[in-house]
């Protein structure tokens, strides 16, 4: 499979950075397309086209994982001022419903108010993940630029506030009412992982035939490697899966 085409596949089912929606943009002719994309979201819409009514936002954060999952697990919604607990679970999971400032600071679609990124997180990707999704929430619905936020996240890490990536997280996106990104059917499901690992070959992501692709999570172009620096190396792995998490079969994704 040649890189553009492992491009092209992960803007097909990757939302996130977690999380993130990825949209890779950095080479050859996917620079162009990517650029008429960031034209179409070049600033924030307003708060409330990124609002859900509660009890429909509860609903879809459940609908990411099966519901022998979801069921117990502790649901966060998107209140004026950052993610807010609407439910309390018993079993170590938090489900969300992602939005678009919670991709890659270079991703498109940045500030895409169509996103409703559907995840349950383990426990692991919980206390590791969802403390990062929560300050830059909290940021962007303070009316933060990306600058100020990155520059927030490089001082949490520094001084201890954000915790270390821990091993063995993942998170269910198997939501069939998601909205991932605006290209093809807007969604697929997937299961996702977050790793410290620099070279997404050693997990076989982008091989021939393989389910396994890989993004980076904090900026996909590499043309200004400063711009992460002072934050910690992570890199995402989606694994495509057949079925949504009500058992249905999902349509696959064509190469």
């Amino acid at each position: 499979m040649t890189e553009r085409m492992i491009r092209e596949k992960m803007i097909s089912i990757m939302p996130w950075g977690c999380t993130i929606l990825v949209l890779l943009i950095s080479i050859g002719s996917l620079v162009p397309k990517a650029a008429a994309q960031s034209d179409k979201y070049p600033k924030m819409a307003p708060v409330d086209q990124y609002l859900m009514e509660r009890n429909a936002e509860i609903l879809l954060a459940r609908s990411a994982a099966p519901d022998s999952i979801s069921s117990d697990a502790t649901i966060l919604v998107l209140g004026r001022q950052g993610y807010e607990e609407a439910v309390r679970g018993k079993n170590g999971f938090v489900c969300m419903v992602e939005r678009s400032w919670l991709a890659a600071f270079d991703s498109p679609e940045y500030w895409n108010p169509k996103v409703r990124g559907a995840e349950c997180l383990n426990a692991q990707a919980a206390r590791s993940i969802v403390p990062i999704a929560e300050l830059r929430t909290r940021m962007v619905m303070a009316g933060h630029s990306k600058a100020e936020i990155v520059s927030a996240l490089k001082a949490a890490f520094d001084n201890k506030q954000l915790p270390d990536l821990e091993s063995g997280n993942m998170v269910f996106m198997m939501s069939k009412s998601a909205y991932l990104y605006d290209a093809g059917d807007h969604n697929g499901p997937h299961l996702m992982f977050f790793t410290a690992l620099k070279d997404g070959k050693n997990w076989g992501a982008g091989a021939s035939g393989s389910p396994v692709f890989s993004a980076p999570y904090w900026f996909l172009s590499s043309k200004e490697p400063s711009q992460a620096k002072g934050l910690p190396p992570i890199l995402v792995f989606a694994v495509e899966v057949a079925k949504w998490s009500d058992g249905t079969a999902a349509p696959k994704h064509q190469e």
